[in-house]
């Protein structure tokens, strides 16, 4: 029997009313798969064997914030982890919490803000959980000096498609291949991190203007052994000298005189729902939806960094941990903006020495096809052990494209050439944030070893081959 196609001589048929048409996050890749949502580990596996008796691949879905089809399946079983949601225990005198993978980042820093700690890394969303974290490897706006979510973690619950359950180690070959294998390797069922000691629920956010890619660099070389958090925001529509110009925003968490300060309590940490009291924020995406075209992006990037010259430019204030973190949750829905056609994120990853040769060439090649992002977000990242790792000694640009019927074979064209740029340079890419790489530039970045690493794994731990995802197929991972 050739177990990676198994042969089923008479398949159960799965419930029709378990089909649900499931969405990656930027609303363009989607798929109807049979949708399970158990609460434990016995459950799951029940999924499993109902999914081998259908004939069925097997897709793991956390919050579905991937951007791109790495959480999608068609006509695949699909576990959600999600009502696996609990906290197990918090230990406020040494910081570590222990908790099943459905627990979501929000979940993390509401149990422990009042104590005084805040999750290690977070994204740019408080809305993923654990587990789909950790099965993409996620970094935030302190990657340059603490790395991704899977430096934190102390040890993992991991459940193979064979039905044996480990537990997993910093040190285990086999924790390095888990932690960003996009779910390929097995189901995260439980974790342990350690959490990061705060004194402070805000932080003091310092703004600089930067005319061009010269002075991004030089401001991240000033501040990258000193801030906290490094992030800057880029208008890709910048021409000539004005090409790399944005905002950098550096974060230094606050030193406060009360021992027990009102900034960690969870509620002065909510978001508000309106701006100025009035309008309210969930409705922001109708006006955002006037503007997502290329003339009004262009004018909103012009104007966001003519204010950033004579208003902030060298300023400091105060921010709350969440309002700074989260800014994908700032504004409700705001994803609609981009319908009917959605949008990608394209992010790249690249060494210090030609990271500003290449950014440059990426928006360049932008222009030059009238295809120029609408938001640039620029960060700095350290190297990592982990086998699908995105991560460089360098830096990343994550752009958003807008994607219509008429333009996306010529954006799907852009995307390719910016990868040879990007691979020339020995940089990487993130198969969170990925909708067009192809399977060759997999293998030109993660190289043959990882790979034959990772099939060896898959052999091992599944060796029918149950899990899979449209990314997964897509790049001939699996």
């Amino acid at each position: 029997m050739n177990l990676s196609n198994p042969v089923i001589d008479n398949p159960i048929m799965l419930p029709p009313e378990k089909i649900q048409r499931l969405v990656g996050y930027g609303l363009r890749q989607n798929g109807d798969g049979y949708l399970y949502r158990p609460t434990s580990v016995d459950e799951i596996r029940r999924v499993l064997d109902l999914a081998r008796q259908s004939g069925r691949k097997v897709v793991l879905r956390g919050a579905g914030r991937s951007y791109g089809d790495a959480n999608v399946g068609s006509e695949c079983v699909i576990i959600d982890i999600n009502r696996m949601n609990r906290v197990l225990s918090w230990d406020a005198q040494n910081g570590i919490i222990d908790c099943e993978s459905g627990v979501t980042i929000e979940a993390l820093w509401r149990t422990t803000i009042e104590d005084g700690y805040w999750p290690p890394v977070v994204s740019g969303t408080m809305y993923p959980t654990l587990g789909g974290a950790l099965a993409m490897n996620i970094h935030g706006k302190n990657s340059f000096k603490v790395g991704t979510l899977g430096e934190q973690v102390i040890e993992l619950d991991v459940l193979f498609p064979t039905g044996e359950l480990l537990t997993l180690m910093p040190g285990d070959e086999l924790f390095y291949a888990v932690v960003s294998s996009a779910g390929l390797l097995g189901i995260i069922t439980r974790a342990k991190l350690k959490m990061k000691r705060i004194h402070s629920g805000n932080l003091k956010v310092l703004a600089v203007s930067c005319a061009n890619w010269d002075e991004q660099f030089a401001v991240f070389n000033r501040y990258e052994h000193d801030a906290d958090y490094l992030v800057s925001w880029i208008d890709c529509f910048g021409k000539g000298s004005g090409v790399g110009r944005g905002q950098i925003h550096a974060a230094w968490y606050v030193n406060e005189a009360s021992q027990y300060p009102s900034s960690l309590w969870p509620d002065n940490q909510d978001l508000p729902d309106s701006i100025m009291g009035v309008f309210p924020k969930s409705s922001m995406w109708l006006i955002l939806k006037q503007f997502n075209n290329r003339p009004g992006m262009r004018f909103i990037n012009y104007a966001k960094h003519t204010a950033s010259k004579l208003l902030g430019n060298g300023k400091e204030h105060e921010q709350s941990l969440v309002g700074f973190s989260f800014l994908l949750d700032y504004v409700p829905n705001w994803r609609k903006a981009y319908l009917p056609g959605g949008f990608i994120q394209y992010q790249s990853f690249v060494p210090r020495e030609h990271a500003k040769e290449v950014f440059s060439q990426q928006i360049a090649l932008q222009r030059d096809v009238k295809l120029e992002s609408f938001l640039g977000v620029f960060k700095l990242h350290k190297p990592d052990k982990f086998l699908f790792s995105h991560a460089v000694d360098g830096y990343s640009l994550a752009l958003d494209f807008k994607v219509t019927r008429k333009n996306w074979s010529r954006l799907e064209k852009l995307c390719h050439r910016m990868n040879d740029v990007v691979l020339q340079a020995g940089g990487r890419f993130y198969f969170a944030k990925d909708s067009t790489l192809r399977p060759s530039d997999v293998r030109a970045y993660l190289g043959e070893d990882a790979l034959n690493r990772f099939r060896k794994f898959r052999a091992e731990h599944d060796p029918e081959g149950i899990l899979s995802t449209d990314l997964a197929r897509r790049l001939d991972l699996i």
